[in-house]
Formats: structure tokens, C-alpha cells, sequence
């Protein structure tokens, strides 16, 4: 059993952690062997930080695969060496690697519900990690578990460790991922988009915690994103992929305030910031012909959503176990429950689009679901073209006319996919189930919603499992947009997407709000996207609505402390 690296040998000159020559990654295929990654050479040092950004399917994530040798079955390593701390991975045996991934090496995985047991609950999880590691005790395994949520800041840690993963929203999931990343306390982190469902307070505390670990014990971490003031503000160099090929290598500050490569120039001018529009985020070409953005429809007489007083309550763990309680009629007892979403009000026009904002956990996704009709409320109005549609039970609306006219981007873009469905008949679902569109033209259709969100065509009778996370997204938006719905929830529709794609999606998304006059709610953590993309926004906070108004007056002058919190903590390439 490997029990720990290879001492290294004095020569005078510190040996990198990792050192990666020339890798090359084969996957094979139906139609042949398809090179992933061409040729890349990294070396990281100890305590440094490496950020390796690029677009979707730029061979960033197959290269942290390959390093920690967890490849699926139809790729390999073709050629090339990984060295970690003297230790050949290329050479030793699986059960010696199984020892060193958790221990020496661990990584934060892209989607974080995948990445959890979704029958065993959170705390258990984590107890699994250090004790299969030997870093706990069993006697004292519970309190190490409930210790690595607090790190990463979830709420009321001790409730949330007998919590399943479906019990918790995304970003939460995601934190819990990080918690069981971080429990062995590695030499190498490896994180694949680590802060992708985390709102800009926790993405930033989560951040700091990393770079404190790295401090305190030599750690390093390869930070793989799309986020590229992510990539500036915590990272000591950057590497820039493009189609399994390193294109550009330098410092962080270097890179940013002078990038040599067109292709990182692309990626700079499509990263949204304050003071810039949407189309100026496309390439000069194409930002040409998109032409000027129109106005919002907005200020009609009556708003096509009106939300009065919402409530959703949910029984505290614990609370509804009892058989007494179980058939009791009447309302739970105020003890008994706790208040996702507390009595909350707002309107959305026709034409309009209005972001909400919010730390994880707030109830930003339990309001989406409730419009939806995904879940029932406890109680308030949800009012839809001047019908009650909360009045309706959530299992009987997804028969009646106006699930049509209500569509949701969801924000993991995996589980909102069937697996058996390529992607192709995921975005003709709607079409087939609420539609009379003729059989011969749907795959015309289909392809029109494709290129519309830049899914390239080749990829429609793939699998969801043969996409990378932004091209599961991008299938996931021209599914909701198929119907041509008046109103279209996004929660987190551009999480996932690489800058680029966020660009050519935004305007996509501000196009159709023009020409088809659709309402948008639009669910995100990022707020220097909910700046580009909305009219008005509304900032949550524990369930509660602590500010709204229009995006200009929120975000310039913002009235109330918590709203300055958040906007004080986005991160800012240099650019």
C-alpha cells in the first residue's frame, strides 16, 4: 500500500509538485479515435496556483482527468508523462492510486450532485472521506464532518449533516462537494469549476478558504473556470486551452493586461463587466451584425406575473416524523417549520426582464419552482395573465394550456437531461408533447433552436453524457425556448457556459425578449450578467426581499448593506 510520496532528492533545485510533459488524450469513438488534448506541458509548483481557462470542450477538464487517472474507458493517455511529487502516475497500480486520490490529490468535480451519494445523507458522506483516509476517529468523526461544512460557510451545519443532497439547493451541493475536497486537507486540489452554483459572497469565501489552505500547508491547486476575474484575482499563472491545445502560458497580471494570443483577446472582450453593453461583449464582426438592441416592452397596464405575499414553508428535520403529526390537518406548528420563501411581492411586465439575486439558500430557486408550478405554495397569490395559476394544484398544471406559455431553464443543466434521450429529442420533448408542429419539420425545427445557441449540429445525436457542462446547458435553453413561451425562469442559465457562449447566449436571450416580447425572471449569482441582461432586479436575502428596483439604480447606488455586500465581492479581470 503507497502510504505517501517519494521523498525527493536533493539537487539543489526545488522539484515541481506536478509535472505534466507533452500529454496526449486519445478517446475512441464510433467514427474513430478523437484526440482530446494535444501535446500539454504544466508544472506546478508548491503553494502555487494555476488557472487553466478556456472555452467548453477545450480539453481543460480531460487534462485534470488525466492526472488523476480517472478517465472513463474509451479514453487513455496516448503519450506523455505525469509526475506528482516524484511518483510516476503513469506507472503505479490502481489500489496505490485510489491511496493518493483523497489524501495527496483530491478534486472538486463540475457537477456536484453526480459527485454525492444521492440516498446517503451529507454528514455521512464526509465521514466516509476521513475515515476511509484515517483523519478522524470514530469518536469524534461527527464533529470533523459538521466542522467542514461550517468552513465553507453552509447554514446550520449540524441540521444539514443529516440532510440528503436533494434536500439542498445546487449552490449548497456544491459546497458540500468542496467540504468533501478539502476534509483530507491534499497536497493538490484540483477544482473544476468549484464556484460555478455559488453566489459571489460564498464563491469568495469558499476562494479564500482554498488559497488559506494553500498558505498554511504548501497545498497547490489547479483552478480549471470560465470565470476569468475568478482566474485573476487567486491565481499566481494561467494556462489558455483552445481545442486540446495550450495556446497561451504566462502570470496571471501578465496575461490579463497584455494577452498575446487572439484567442485570449476573444475570451477577454466577452468577459462581462461594469460599464460595457451586451453586444459589446462579441467579437467587433459579429457584434456588427447583431445590430442595436430595442427596447423593453415594459409599462403595459397589466403585468403578465404578479406575486402577492408568497409563502413556502417546509417542516424543520425532524419536525413532521411523528405519525401524530403526519395526520394532522391544519397547519405545522411555527416551531416545526422552517420559511424558504417569506412573504414576498413582485410584478413582472410583458417584454420585461427581472433578475433575482441572492446568496444560496435565500430563495431564489424555491420562488422559481413555485412559479413554475412545480411545487405548491403555503400560501399568497401567483398571478398569470390575470389568472390564479396558484390556485391550480402543481401535479395537474402540467396538463393545461398554460404550461406552454411557462418555460424554465434549470440550473444543472446533467440532471434536467434524460440520459437516454440524445440531444436532439431533448430539445423536441416539448414540441412533441405540446405542440402540433408536423413530424416532418421537426428536425428542422430542432436544428434552427440549435444554431440559434450555438450547439453545433454534429453534436444533436449525442448523448448527454458525450457533452461537456456548457453544451448540456445550451441544450437545456433551446428546450425551454422551443414553445416561444411568454415567460422563460432561468435559474443559472449561464453557470456553465464559457465566456464566449455567455455571450452569444445573453444576446440570443435579449434578441428573443425583443422580436417575441417573452418576460424573462432571471435567477443568478451573477450580477454583473443580471446588470447586462435585466430592466429591474430584486435582491433576496434568508427568504425575504431586502431591496428591488430598476438594474441601474440597484447596482449604483444600492440602499441596503446586504446588496453592497454582494456587489463588493465580484471578482474583476483586469482587463
Amino acid at each position: 500500500m503507497l502510504k505517501g510520496p517519494t521523498p525527493e532528492v536533493d539537487t539543489g533545485e526545488a522539484l515541481p509538485l506536478l509535472d505534466v510533459r507533452d500529454l496526449t488524450v486519445e478517446f475512441q469513438t464510433r467514427r474513430g479515435v478523437v484526440t482530446a488534448v494535444r501535446h500539454v506541458n504544466i508544472s506546478l509548483a508548491k503553494g502555487e496556483t494555476l488557472g487553466i481557462v478556456g472555452e467548453s470542450g477545450s480539453g481543460k477538464s480531460v487534462t485534470s482527468y488525466a492526472v488523476m487517472r480517472i478517465l472513463d474507458r474509451a479514453g487513455r493517455i496516448a503519450d506523455g508523462s505525469v509526475m506528482f511529487s516524484n511518483l510516476d502516475l503513469r506507472q503505479i497500480d490502481e489500489s496505490d492510486m485510489r491511496d493518493l486520490r483523497g489524501r495527496e490529490m483530491s478534486m472538486i468535480f463540475q457537477s456536484p450532485r453526480l459527485a454525492l451519494n444521492p440516498i446517503r445523507k451529507i454528514g455521512h458522506q464526509i465521514e466516509d472521506v476521513l475515515l476511509q483516509h484515517a483523519q478522524a476517529d470514530k469518536d469524534v468523526v461527527a464533529d470533523k464532518a459538521v466542522e467542514m461544512l461550517e468552513q465553507v460557510r453552509i447554514a446550520r451545519p449540524r441540521e444539514r449533516y443529516h440532510a440528503y443532497p436533494f434536500e439542498l439547493s445546487g449552490g449548497m451541493c456544491q459546497r458540500v462537494v468542496i467540504a468533501l475536497a478539502l476534509a483530507c486537507r491534499p497536497q493538490l486540489l484540483i477544482a473544476d469549476e468549484p464556484t460555478t452554483g455559488l453566489d459571489v459572497t460564498t464563491q469568495k469565501a469558499v476562494m479564500d478558504l482554498v488559497t488559506e489552505l494553500t498558505r498554511e500547508r504548501g497545498m497547490s491547486t489547479i483552478l480549471i473556470t470560465h470565470d476569468l476575474g475568478l482566474a485573476a484575482a487567486y491565481c499566481d499563472k494561467v494556462i489558455v486551452m483552445e481545442k486540446g491545445h495550450v495556446v497561451e502560458t504566462a502570470k496571471a497580471e501578465t496575461i490579463f493586461r497584455n494577452p498575446q494570443h487572439a484567442y485570449t483577446r476573444k475570451l477577454m472582450r466577452a468577459t462581462p463587466r461594469p460599464g460595457i453593453g451586451l453586444r459589446d461583449l462579441l467579437p467587433e464582426e459579429e457584434a456588427a451584425r447583431a445590430g442595436a438592441i430595442g427596447a423593453a416592452a415594459a409599462g403595459s397596464a397589466a403585468p403578465l406575473l404578479k406575486v402577492e405575499k408568497l409563502v413556502k414553508e417546509y417542516p424543520r428535520q425532524g419536525a413532521a416524523t411523528s405519525l401524530s403529526r403526519l395526520f394532522k390537518s391544519g397547519p405545522t406548528p411555527e416551531g416545526d417549520v422552517f420559511r424558504a420563501v417569506d412573504g414576498i411581492s413582485f410584478e413582472i411586465a410583458r417584454g420585461e426582464s427581472v433578475g433575482l439575486v441572492g446568496e444560496s439558500g435565500c430563495g431564489k430557486s424555491t420562488t422559481s419552482m413555485m412559479l413554475m408550478r412545480l411545487i405548491d405554495k403555503t400560501s399568497g397569490t401567483i398571478t398569470f395573465d390575470g389568472e390564479d395559476i396558484g390556485a391550480i394544484p402543481a401535479r395537474d398544471f402540467a396538463t393545461l394550456p398554460q404550461r406552454r406559455r411557462i418555460q424554465m431553464v434549470f440550473q444543472d443543466p446533467t440532471d434536467s437531461l434524460n440520459p437516454r434521450f440524445t440531444a436532439a429529442r431533448a430539445i423536441a420533448d416539448p414540441l412533441l408533447r405540446l405542440s402540433d408542429i408536423p413530424r416532418k419539420d421537426l428536425r428542422a425545427r430542432i436544428e434552427e433552436l440549435a444554431t440559434q445557441v450555438g450547439l453545433p449540429l454534429e453534436l444533436l445525436d449525442r448523448f448527454p453524457h458525450q457533452l461537456s457542462g456548457g453544451q448540456k446547458a445550451r441544450v437545456g435553453i433551446a428546450r425551454a425556448i422551443a414553445l416561444k413561451p411568454d415567460l422563460v425562469v432561468l435559474d443559472e442559465p449561464t453557470a456553465a457556459l464559457d465566456v464566449s457562449v455567455q455571450a452569444v447566449v445573453l444576446n440570443l436571450l435579449q434578441d428573443l425578449k425583443d422580436k417575441l416580447g417573452m418576460s424573462y425572471l432571471f435567477v443568478s449569482h451573477d450580477l454583473n450578467v443580471v446588470r447586462l441582461l435585466c430592466d429591474r432586479v430584486i435582491v433576496m436575502k434568508s427568504g425575504q426581499i431586502v431591496e428591488q428596483g430598476l438594474t441601474a439604480r440597484v447596482m449604483d447606488a444600492p440602499q441596503a448593506e446586504y446588496t453592497r455586500d454582494l456587489l463588493a465581492a465580484i471578482p474583476h479581470p483586469p482587463i
